[in-house]
């Protein structure tokens, strides 16, 4: 090498042969001539050719000089270029040019020409491409790694590989890139931050968007150098992260995007990065903490990513991000969810928690993402999510705010229609989200229009698509009935119901519309356009779009008539469909796209187009039942056994015949459910007779080959056939035949003739069939049912006992244990009943001597004759027969109004019988007859009693019964002012005087000062008032505490002399008065009106007398704590439908009432307060099933009654009792001692007795003898709520489908009772003798609350009220399982 430096020392330049001198001389053309002749040479040497390289040293030595390093032409330069590289290849290791500033000038020459691989389709790119590979291959910029400029060399060519990489480029280009700069990472002593930048810029997104090429080629160079690189990038990381130093770099803010970009690249360049993010994760920087959340959703999200597993301690930190304080963090983890489940399955378990607290979260917009990543996952597969996650969802269906509910519903009925109806995942996964569909339904029990009116729109489009073909679509909705649980079916038929009552609405306005124009025109269409705004979302924005529609429709006779076809019975749904789009077409605008009103009619229409049922769905239905009677149906591919299927498609074509009567009308369709008749399973043939009952109006005239078949059919059941067959029976032959009169006349001779006591079993039917007749023709057969009823009836059958009673310490058995002979005297008690309702009048003051008779039977326990005969369980099912008859004849006005305050009070004590299947079937019957405001409001207060009961379930339905009634008539009150001066039979404050006597005269309050007897009555009174305090509305606090002041300057109706029932008025009024001024801070305000007492229960106050005594000991202070009522519970219950407002289900699958753990619902039917007793327009119906009518029948305040028989000795008796503490006797002696002669007596002389609406014979009531109440002692209750061995009816029993005619449904409903007592199960004997306990107080109260979240999901239905992270904070109605 010293021997080519003294060469070159002598300045002479060897050229190649043929190559002349190249210099400033000549023209560019020779020169670029003369350069590829020597780049030739310089290509043909190799390192081995020692003699060639000191020959060509000087020429090497010259093509570096300024001259060809800043030549002007691109062409000299890239050939000169090329020399440089092979120049630097041939002199390897050693370089022919020393002096650092010329390699510098050198490399940077050649990295200025590598720019020219940018134009892939220049004539010189292979030549650049050659430059580039030389120099890769040999590696000449390592030669830089000495010299003081290297760091600048090296980035210069960095920055100019990556500007120049474009996707011209093939594969060969990208990897001598790659390999040329790796090569300076590996072999070089350090890499600076600005190199480092050179690289990690590319990665940043706005540059990775910018060009893809370039971030493929940093990605590869990373790959290559991960190794050698990593100390460098941590180092970055942590001046950045830990110390802040954010000048150290201008990529310093984007370095959440580097660490992700490069964790995708390889997640070893950051081994040592992940632990600062950990410190990043607790920073008390909200959006700092914010970018680290981002960075690691989408770390741990990734497809691929291990790094959950990998960096456990990085995992666990980032879960507790889900408890952020700051919002936008949790969202940022929730969102993260879905894509976490979706890649990482086996993640679930750990999210599962976390996602579970932030389904509570106080913030709308996460609860709703929560639901959306654990729909979408769902969506995407559904073994991504478990049970748990699911169960989220489900809760948040019932969320305080829309939005979040309205994503949860939508989001499970597409999981529902993607894997159940499209069974996309198979069987099992079907079966996982099969109550899906029950919960869906079970929100139309909510309270909210939007959720139902949501629920409506899911059915029609995810659980039986209407868009299918009608075959399909019945099959569809076949078998979604038929899997449907109780509660469901219940909802379902509610929708159809308010859906078709909504229908009706429509078509009224169509008719008035119509009509010549009158003076009350404006005001009939003004109320027939309110029914109809109180069907549809935000009544009050909505009144106005109704209006205006109807004035569309005076206007428009197109659309008028489209509507006309859209609601007349006979519409298709092929029609409907057509007339919707008809009328959204004309009503719409293209010039306005967000049109309100037209939003609001395509909520009508929805509501009102029947999609589902026409002449040809019902059709296809009865063949589908047709099939699963023949056997040829799918049934068990479906997963229902056979005989459910038929049932539950019978039950549905039942419910249709209520709400699309018309559909029916078809000779195949009847002679089908003639067919039905004739069947075994007696349950089929009950519906047929249904729907025949419901259909069959024009069957006469229409079908008369079917009506002469079907007429011998119904006399043969009417005489013979099961009673429940019977029944429907005669209501056919009523409500299808003209000559009904005949047909009833040619059933009730031989029936009335062979009537026999001999055999009880054959006298049950017969009895049944008697008492429908009974109601329906009472002046056809006055005089013989004058005669059966006091000859028969009360003397041969209810006096005598024939048959002792199985020796049981039971108080209930099921229905096939229950002796023919108790079956029959609640069947003749009964037809009484159905009498007295058909004749509706006592004129021969037949009612009198019936309700001597039922108060009778509940003095003496049930045992009428006390002979000692009959055993515990028929006792009970008499007690609870008499107390529901009772219930029932107090629902007609007439009949109200004969009640004597003592027999009220008897019937209010069944209440607190002690078995609890007759507490429960009371209770449930006096809260229908409530809910259909049929009975008058004293009985609301009957309820006051049960906080007595040792069972918390008993309570808290007690408390929901009680909370729906009170809301329910307030609202009644506010929609119908014209009412108002009913207010005593209405406002639900006024039950205070009601409770407060029965207070006064509970046998258990005996000691007028005992502290443990005034707690109870402590408990009692706070029962009521906490619901009614609730809410201040008009001041009604300071109203409640006049009405109480008032009752203490009276004296008790019932015993105006007695000075010891009066005290006991006074002391009753002064715990009602301590418990309104602990719970109030308003009372002490002026009432807004002054309260008028009830005159039966109290006398008139006397103006000379002011009572100012306080009758309370010193001792009760301490009982009356500050504070205001619970309104959330009150709220919460509010929301909550009721879960025995209807009948006892027939089978075990119906009446077996559902557990705390299960998710189904359990309410009744919204409808009913918000659809019929709630519209203007339904005054008539109203009128019709007796609830106006029942209003202004009531006694006003102002009257007073005549003191009834046998009250004054009720009175002595009463005081008698006072004196004996354990066992007060409530006057059973006096009662027992008539019963018999009296009884007898009585129906000799006038027979008159009517039937009530059937209540059931499984619910029947009577005050136990020796005045014990039925309470076990709460000492023993208190211990174990659950029943213990035997005591398992405590079970809530589900509510009614609403029917159309209530009269006939509560007869229905009472048969079902009779046929489901077997299901009510029994408790064991409590002691009826309930000494009054203390210690109620607030445990008791506690326990009140607590019960109400055993209720049912339905009952806790509205009430999710997520208002904290902290579920302390948050009041919640599900129940834990749920």
């Amino acid at each position: 090498m010293a021997h080519s430096k003294n060469r070159a020392t002598d300045g002479k330049i060897t050229y190649p042969p043929g190559v002349k001198e190249i210099s400033d001389k000549i023209s560019k053309e020779e020169m670029v001539r003369r350069l590829k002749m020597v780049v030739k040479t310089f290509m043909d040497m190799d390192q081995d050719s020692e003699e060639e390289k000191e020959l060509y040293l000087n020429l090497a030595l010259h093509l570096a000089s300024d001259f060809f390093l800043k030549h002007p032409d691109k062409d000299v330069r890239l050939l000169v270029a090329c020399c440089l590289a092979d120049i630097f290849r041939i002199y390897a290791p050693e370089a022919p040019y020393t002096s650092p500033d010329k390699l510098k000038d050198i490399f940077m020459f050649i990295t200025r020409q590598l720019k020219g691989l940018e134009d892939t389709k220049s004539a010189q790119f292979n030549r650049y491409f050659y430059l580039l590979e030389n120099i890769a291959w040999v590696k000449s910029y390592n030669i830089c790694f000495e010299l003081e400029d290297s760091n600048e060399i090296f980035t210069q060519l960095y920055r100019t590989l990556f500007q120049v990489i474009n996707n011209g480029h093939n594969q060969k280009v990208h990897m001598h890139m790659v390999d040329l700069m790796s090569s300076i990472v590996c072999e070089g002593d350090s890499v600076s931050q600005e190199l480092l930048d050179t690289v990690l810029v590319n990665l940043v997104p706005a540059h990775k968007n910018l060009n893809k090429q370039a971030y493929d080629l940093a990605k590869a160079l990373l790959k290559r150098t991960a190794q050698a690189i990593e100390p460098y990038i941590t180092n970055f990381f942590n001046q950045v992260l830990m110390l802040g130093k954010t000048s150290v770099s201008d990529l310093s803010e984007h370095v959440f995007d580097l660490i992700l970009e490069l964790y995708n690249i390889d997640s070893h360049l950051l081994l040592s990065v992940l632990p600062q993010l950990e410190f990043k994760l607790k920073s008390n920087d909200n959006d700092e903490r914010l970018q680290v959340v981002k960075l690691l959703a989408k770390m741990f999200g990734a497809k691929d990513s291990e790094l959950a597993s990998q960096n456990k301690p990085l995992w666990q930190c980032y879960l507790g991000r889900f408890n952020d304080i700051h919002v936008p963090v949790r969202l940022e983890c929730v969102k993260f969810a879905s894509h976490c489940l979706m890649n990482h399955p086996d993640l679930a378990k750990d999210l599962t928690e976390y996602l579970k607290v932030r389904s509570h979260d106080p913030e709308e917009a996460i609860r709703h993402d929560v639901i959306v990543s654990i729909v979408t996952a769902s969506k995407k597969d559904l073994s991504l999510v478990n049970d748990h996650l699911l169960n989220f969802v489900r809760e948040r269906t019932l969320d305080k705010r829309w939005r979040v509910r309205k994503e949860a519903m939508m989001g499970l009925a597409q999981i529902y229609k993607k894997y159940a109806l499209q069974a996309e995942a198979g069987k099992e996964a079907a079966k996982q989200i099969s109550w899906i569909k029950d919960k869906l339904l079970h929100i139309y029990y909510q309270n909210s229009i939007d959720d139902r009116l949501l629920v409506e729109r899911i059915f029609a489009q995810y659980l039986v698509p209407h868009n299918l073909e009608t075959t399909e679509r019945m099959k569809c909705l076949y078998y979604l009935y038929a899997t449907l649980d109780g509660n469901a079916v219940k909802a379902l038929n509610e929708m159809w119901k308010c859906q078709n009552m909504l229908r009706h609405h429509v078509k009224d306005l169509l008719d008035l519309i119509k009509q010549p124009k009158s003076d009350s025109y404006n005001k009939t269409v003004f109320s027939k356009v309110m029914v109809i705004t109180r069907n549809l979302p935000d009544p009050g924005k909505t009144q106005d779009f109704v209006k205006k529609l109807a004035q569309v429709l005076e206007e428009d006779e197109k659309i008028r008539k489209q509507l006309e076809t859209l609601v007349s019975p006979s519409c298709s749904c092929k029609q409907a469909e057509v007339c919707v789009k008809e009328v959204t077409k004309k009503l719409g605008s293209p010039k306005q796209p967000s049109n309100p009103f037209l939003e609001m009619v395509k909520f009508l229409l929805e509501r009102i187009a029947p999609v589902h049922i026409d002449t040809e769905s019902i059709s296809a239905l009865i063949k589908q039942v047709n099939k699963s009677i023949e056997g040829t149906a799918d049934d068990e591919d479906e997963g229902v056994p056979t005989e459910q299927a038929i049932r539950a498609g019978l039950e549905l074509l039942k419910v249709l015949s209520f709400t699309h009567p018309v559909s029916f009308h078809s000779a195949e369709t009847f002679e089908s459910l003639l067919g039905c008749l004739k069947m075994d399973d007696e349950k089929v043939a009950e519906a047929a007779l249904q729907i025949f009952k419901n259909t069959g109006n024009k069957l006469e005239e229409s079908f008369p080959h079917i009506k002469s078949v079907l007429l011998t059919v119904l006399q043969h059941k009417a005489k013979k056939g099961p009673p429940r067959q019977a029944k429907y029976a005669i209501h056919c032959i009523h409500a299808m035949f003209s000559n009904r009169d005949t047909h009833f006349a040619q059933i009730f001779e031989p029936l009335h003739k062979s009537l026999d006591t001999d055999n009880m079993e054959q006298l049950i039917t017969p009895l049944t069939t008697l008492g429908h007749l009974a109601m329906l023709a009472p002046e056809q057969f006055a005089a013989p049912l004058k005669s059966l009823v006091a000859n028969f009836i009360v003397k041969d059958l209810l006096m005598n006992d024939r048959i002792p009673g199985k020796k049981t310490t039971k108080l209930w058995v099921p229905d096939d244990e229950v002796s023919p002979e108790t079956l029959a005297k609640i069947q003749g008690l009964k037809l009484m009943v159905r009498w007295l309702l058909g004749v509706k009048n006592n004129q021969s003051k037949s009612g009198n001597s019936t309700l001597r008779m039922l108060t009778a039977i509940l003095s003496s326990d049930g045992d009428l004759t006390e002979q000692g005969k009959m055993g515990k369980p028929d006792m009970s099912r008499l007690r609870l027969a008499a107390g529901c008859a009772i219930l029932r004849l107090a629902q007609e006005p007439c009949y109200h109004e004969i009640i004597t305050l003592e027999q009220y009070q008897l019937c209010a004590l069944v209440i607190n019988d002690e078995c609890y299947q007759v507490r429960q079937a009371f209770a449930q019957k006096l809260h229908k007859g409530l809910c259909r405001l049929r009975l008058p409001l004293e009985y609301l207060a009957v309820f006051t009693l049960c906080a007595k009961d040792p069972v918390k379930e008993r309570r808290a339905h007690a408390r929901q019964c009680l909370v729906k009634n009170i809301n329910l008539r307030r609202e009644y009150l506010k929609q119908h002012a014209a009412v108002s001066e009913k207010l005593i039979s209405l406002l639900p404050e006024y039950v205070v005087p009601y409770a407060i006597h029965l207070l006064v005269h509970d046998p258990d309050y005996v000691k007028v000062q005992d502290i443990e007897q005034l707690k109870d009555i402590k408990e009692a009174l706070w029962f009521v008032l906490e619901i009614l305090m609730a809410k201040n509305e008009n001041n009604s606090h300071a109203f409640i505490r006049k009405m109480v002041e008032n009752i203490k300057q009276t004296k008790d109706g019932q015993c105006p002399d007695d000075p010891k029932i009066n005290e006991k008025l006074y002391t009753v009024c002064d715990v009602a008065m301590n418990i309104v001024i602990s719970k109030s801070t308003t009372y002490s305000l002026e009432s807004p009106k002054d309260p008028v007492l009830p005159a039966r229960y109290f006398t008139q106050p006397d103006k000379n007398f002011s009572n100012t005594k306080n009758y309370l000991p010193p001792e009760m202070k301490s009982f009356f704590t500050p504070g205001k009522p619970k309104a959330a519970n009150v709220l919460g219950a509010v929301n909550k439908p009721l879960s025995a407002t209807g009948k006892m289900q027939t089978k075990l699958s119906r009446m077996e009432t559902i557990s705390n753990a299960s998710s189904n619902s359990n309410p009744s039917s919204p409808g009913r307060s918000k659809g019929r007793l709630v519209n203007d327009a339904e005054n008539s119906a109203l009128e019709k099933k007796g609830i106006l009518n029942f209003i202004c029948c009531i006694v006003s305040p102002s009257e007073t009654e005549k003191p009834s028989r046998g009250r004054k000795r009720g009175a002595a008796a009463n005081q008698d009792e006072k004196g004996q503490e354990s066992k007060p006797k409530r006057g059973r002696k006096k009662a027992a001692n008539t019963s018999t002669d009296d009884a007898e007596d009585q129906w000799g002389e006038d027979s008159s007795m009517a039937e009530a609406s059937m209540e059931t014979e499984d619910e029947q009531n009577s005050p136990p003898k020796k005045g014990r109440r039925g309470r076990p002692p709460k000492s023993a209750a208190s211990k174990d709520e659950t029943p213990s061995k035997g005591r398992r009816g405590r079970r809530k029993t589900a509510p009614p489908v609403d029917e159309e005619n209530e009269e006939e449904q509560e007869e229905e409903e009472d048969d079902e009772d009779d046929a489901g007592s077997e299901n009510m199960e029994v408790k064991p004997k409590g002691r009826r003798g309930r000494k009054p306990s203390g210690g109620r107080s607030r445990a008791a109260a506690n326990q009140e609350e607590e019960s109400e979240e055993d209720m049912d999901t339905a009952q806790q239905s509205e009430e999710e009220e997520d208002e904290s992270i902290d579920s302390s904070t948050k009041v919640s109605f599900l129940s834990p399982q749920n």
